[in-house]
């Protein structure tokens, strides 16, 4: 099974806020999925969000 981020996990990993995590989230830079309140970043959009050139 693929693993899968909350937004708290993926700005700590980056160093950056989770303010930050949601604005790459709304504005479309980085997918994620809507689980109820939250959000969950699953590892192939993690690591497409942080090498987009990949594809």
């Amino acid at each position: 099974m693929e693993p899968i981020y909350t937004v708290e996990e993926i700005a700590k990993h980056l160093n950056l806020t989770t303010r930050t995590i949601y604005t790459y989230i709304r504005s479309g830079k980085l997918k994620a999925l809507k689980v109820g309140r939250e959000y969950r970043i699953r590892q192939r959009d993690l690591e497409e969000f942080l090498d987009p050139e990949e594809e």
